[in-house]
C-alpha cells in the first residue's frame, strides 16, 4: 500500500514524467510498416516439427509486440488515422493469436 502512495505522489509531483512516458510508446508507432511486415513473415515461415517450441516462442513474442503496439495506438493515434491502425493491429493479433490456438496448444 504504502509503494502505490509513494507512486501516485510521484506522478502527481512530476506531471512532465508521465507525459514522457506515455510518449515513449508513441515512437514504435513510426516503425509500424516494418513490423507488419517483420510480422507477416514469421506467420509465413514454415513450422519444422523439431523447431516448434523455438516457432511457438516466435509466435508469442511477436503476438505480445503486437498488443503492446496496438496499446500504443490507443494512447497515441487520433482520428481516422486510429480507427484505421487498431483495425489493422486487431487483424495482426487475431492471426498470431490463430497460429498459437493451432501451432502451440498441444
Amino acid at each position: 500500500m504504502l509503494r502505490i502512495i509513494i507512486l501516485a505522489v510521484v506522478l502527481l509531483i512530476d506531471p512532465a514524467l508521465t507525459a514522457r512516458a506515455g510518449m515513449s510508446g508513441c515512437s514504435q508507432l513510426s516503425d509500424l510498416s516494418t513490423a507488419r511486415l517483420r510480422w507477416a513473415a514469421v506467420r509465413k515461415s514454415r513450422v519444422d516439427p523439431g523447431h516448434s517450441e523455438e516457432s511457438c516462442r516466435s509466435y508469442r513474442s511477436n503476438f505480445f509486440e503486437a498488443v503492446t503496439t496496438r496499446q500504443a495506438a490507443a494512447i497515441c493515434r487520433d482520428g481516422a488515422d486510429r480507427s484505421r491502425t487498431l483495425e489493422l493491429l486487431d487483424t495482426e493479433i487475431e492471426a498470431f493469436n490463430d497460429l498459437i490456438a493451432t501451432q502451440c496448444s498441444g
